[in-house]
């Protein structure tokens, strides 16, 4: 029954959940001892602790004293679940109009606060990568942040949407970045990975040098300002190329 139930999801019904539009949910039975966001909290706790893989209404069901079926009377299934625990740890967006200085030091505060909660939660990376998931307000609002702070940039409404994007997707590289890093596997990889190349150094005669010169040396700066300094000096590029305004709101 469960598995039918996710299966046949209805998006309607997934929508009217993340907006709170579902009217008295459950409906039958009981007076109900917790709300959709209740059970939304517990399944952040698990994902946070275990990840994603270790998320099921039976082990959410377990960690709120109930039975997997009485779960189903406040949440669907666990695709809506995980929509619901997105929208949850997303929460509001940054108030980007109190950023003094324009349109950058705006996307920059966006980039820095969507990377504080990727990294906080980085099982988002999974909830969001795979599939054209519902949309909750929180995460909408976090949207409509980001091209409210484009729009003086004088760039296409097509153009805003693909900077915010360029930006989402460094955000979630650096956060997958991380979750495959360790220290000891990557001495390691270091080390297999220097004995080969120094015995086959001829056929990598760039990337040789490049090792010698200190490619791979720990970074001296954090690598989301690095990245945001190359998007956003190309979006400047652009705008000058395009003719546009300066930036400055």
């Amino acid at each position: 029954m469960p598995a039918n139930r996710e299966s046949e999801r209805d998006p309607g019904v997934s929508l009217a959940l993340l907006w709170g539009e579902a009217g008295d949910r459950p409906r039958r039975g009981p007076k109900p001892k917790f709300t959709p966001l209740d059970v939304a909290r517990r399944g952040v706790e698990i994902a946070d602790l275990e990840g994603l893989e270790a998320l099921s209404m039976q082990r959410v069901a377990e960690a709120l004293g109930v039975t997997t079926m009485a779960l189903y009377r406040y949440v669907p299934g666990k695709p809506d679940l995980i929509d619901l625990m997105v929208d949850t740890v997303l929460s509001d967006p940054p108030d980007l109009a109190r950023v003094p200085g324009g349109w950058r030091p705006r996307l920059e505060a966006w980039a820095r606060a969507c990377h504080d909660v990727y990294r906080a939660h980085p099982w988002i990376l999974a909830a969001t990568g795979l599939r054209r998931h519902a949309m909750g307000p929180h995460q909408v609002a976090w949207l409509d942040a980001v091209l409210d702070a484009l729009e003086p940039t004088g760039l296409t409404a097509r153009r805003r949407h693909d900077v915010a994007i360029l930006v989402l997707g460094l955000v979630r590289n650096l956060t997958q970045e991380r979750l495959d890093s360790t220290e000891q596997g990557d001495e390691e990889w270091d080390r297999l990975s220097a004995r080969q190349l120094a015995a086959h150094a001829d056929r990598y005669p760039a990337l040789t040098r490049a090792i010698a010169e200190g490619a791979f040396a720990p970074a001296d700066d954090a690598p989301l300002a690095f990245g945001l300094a190359c998007v956003l000096d190309g979006v400047q590029a652009l705008m000058e190329r395009s003719g546009r305004a300066s930036g400055s709101p």
